[in-house]
């Protein structure tokens, strides 16, 4: 456990944790939220989905360009003011819903408004937890970060599964607006000298091009972004399929919001197990990947709500358990002065493909079934799994069935040293 926790000795990083702890359990109080109010609009899953992909389109079209931004100025100070936007945005959403005004059109203009500050705030902030540690556990504090991230979970929809019934939507955007203090207060409490700045990156350049041409000068780490991508486009949308699920098939959309709270005791979980594992690899990285195409098809079938919170565990855990690892191994892969650009990319791959996976499983919701809105995104994952898989053994036959560590896989001329190493 102390392995898995080492990067809590820095005061910045306790700091840091808890704010941004308290900031997402908002943040999944109006997401959950959020999915709820546009079914019941709506009665779509396709509007659902619509929704969803304007909240990520900028990722996609921004994203890569942002981590570019992020790399050229100090990330603490990035973080801060997107906060803040972030923040603005939630009480603009809250008191237009408490006063009646809002609809389907100012709810795509507030997603794409919020996807915008995402996008920027994604490479920034994710960027900056690296910067809280010394350079030999970055790999935990990326993996801890993604552990906090999927912690909120468990208790955002849980909190919108008992509030939404007495309170409504409005006092819940609400709740996410207030949530914001504690994260902005934990950055402005951090301690600026005891931090770990990465080299900023010069102005100019081809910043974006230069990011792209190092994932692909790694064979393991091109093939790893190509499966991330697929199975986040297609494997990672319970927010759009899990509302018409639920009130179809266990006979309440309110158990959208307790599913979801389940599933993240497993994100918990994954999270950790890779925080605890150094290195993180590429066998592990495989592992948690056919765990949630399992885990997806499993409740997708599910005859009733409790036994959809059942499979909702490993879903979690095999979903968190990929993202995390996929961010450790680009992390120590790459070199400080990137990996805002790297991040950037990752979150291309994984929010990103939002807007074009959204709104397939919400037509696939409406047009073939609840079920299969769920199911044939985990179908692809395992697909996609077996892709990786041929991949490691057609390039390393002599490996066998195994799938060896990112860094043995990576010729050292394309990496450079790793963190704490010498050239």
């Amino acid at each position: 456990m102390s392995s898995t926790f080492q990067s809590l000795r820095y005061r910045n990083a306790r700091l840091f944790f808890v704010g941004l702890l308290v900031s997402n359990v908002g943040t999944w109080v109006q997401l959950t939220a959020m999915g709820l109010l546009v079914y019941r609009l709506t009665g779509s899953s396709f509007e659902v989905g619509l929704a969803t992909a304007l909240q990520w389109l900028p990722m996609l079209v921004i994203g890569a360009w942002a981590g570019g931004f992020a790399d050229r100025r100090r990330k603490y100070r990035l973080a801060i003011i997107t906060q803040v936007l972030l923040a603005g945005q939630a009480f603009l959403t809250a008191l237009l819903d408490l006063t009646g005004v809002i609809n389907m059109p100012i709810i795509y203009g507030l997603s794409l408004l919020v996807g915008v500050v995402n996008a920027i705030d994604n490479p920034a902030r994710r960027g900056f937890v690296t910067e809280l540690v010394g350079p030999g556990e970055v790999s935990n504090v990326v993996s801890l970060n993604t552990a906090v991230m999927t912690g909120s979970r468990i208790f955002g929809p849980a909190i919108t599964a008992v509030l939404v019934g007495p309170l409504g939507t409005g006092w819940l955007f609400f709740v996410n607006a207030i949530s914001f203090s504690a994260i902005i207060g934990a950055l402005l409490a951090i301690r600026t000298r005891e931090l770990f700045p990465a080299p900023i990156a010069p102005r100019g350049g081809t910043p974006v091009r230069d990011g792209l041409r190092f994932v692909r000068s790694s064979p393991t780490l091109y093939a790893a972004f190509i499966v991330f991508a697929v199975v986040s486009t297609f494997g990672f949308n319970y927010s759009v399929a899990l509302p018409k699920l639920a009130d179809e098939r266990w006979g309440s959309d309110e158990y959208f919001g307790w599913v979801l709270a389940v599933s993240s005791l497993g994100s918990v979980v994954g999270s950790l197990l890779t925080a605890g594992r150094n290195p993180v690899t590429m066998r592990w990285y495989a592992g948690m990947i056919g765990l949630l195409g399992v885990s997806g098809l499993a409740m997708a079938w599910a005859p009733n709500a409790a036994l959809g919170m059942l499979f909702g565990i490993p879903l979690g855990l095999g979903g968190a358990g990929m993202v995390t690892a996929m961010n450790a191994i680009s992390q120590t892969e790459c070199p400080p002065e990137m990996r805002g650009r790297i991040l950037a990319l990752t979150a291309v791959a994984f929010l990103g493909s939002t807007p074009i996976g959204g709104p397939i499983t919400g037509w696939v919701g409406d047009v073939v079934g609840p079920e299969w809105s769920l199911a044939y995104g985990s179908i692809i994952t395992i697909a996609a799994l077996g892709g990786l898989v041929w991949w490691a053994l057609g390039r390393y036959p002599d490996r066998g069935s195994r799938i060896a560590t990112a860094r043995t896989m990576i010729a050292p001329s394309t990496i450079g040293p790793a963190p704490g190493e010498h050239p």
